[in-house]
C-alpha cells in the first residue's frame, strides 16, 4: 500500500514537472508563460520541450 502511493506521488511529481519549470522559469514572462503553460496543457510534453529550447520567443527591449 505505502509502495503504490510513493509511485502515484512519483508520477504526478514527474506529470507536474513542467509546469513547476515554465512556471519558475525566469527566461518567459507574463502572457508568454501562460501560452507555453497551455501549451503543455493541450498539446503534450513536446511542447515543454519546445520551451526548453525556443523560449523566449520575443527578446526583451
Amino acid at each position: 500500500m505505502f509502495i503504490s502511493a510513493l509511485i502515484t506521488l512519483f508520477i504526478v511529481f514527474i506529470w507536474l514537472l513542467p509546469f513547476f519549470i515554465i512556471i519558475f522559469s525566469k527566461k518567459t514572462t507574463g502572457s508568454e508563460k501562460l501560452a507555453w503553460i497551455l501549451a503543455v496543457i493541450f498539446i503534450s510534453w513536446f511542447a515543454w520541450i519546445f520551451y526548453i529550447l525556443l523560449a523566449p520567443v520575443k527578446k526583451k527591449n
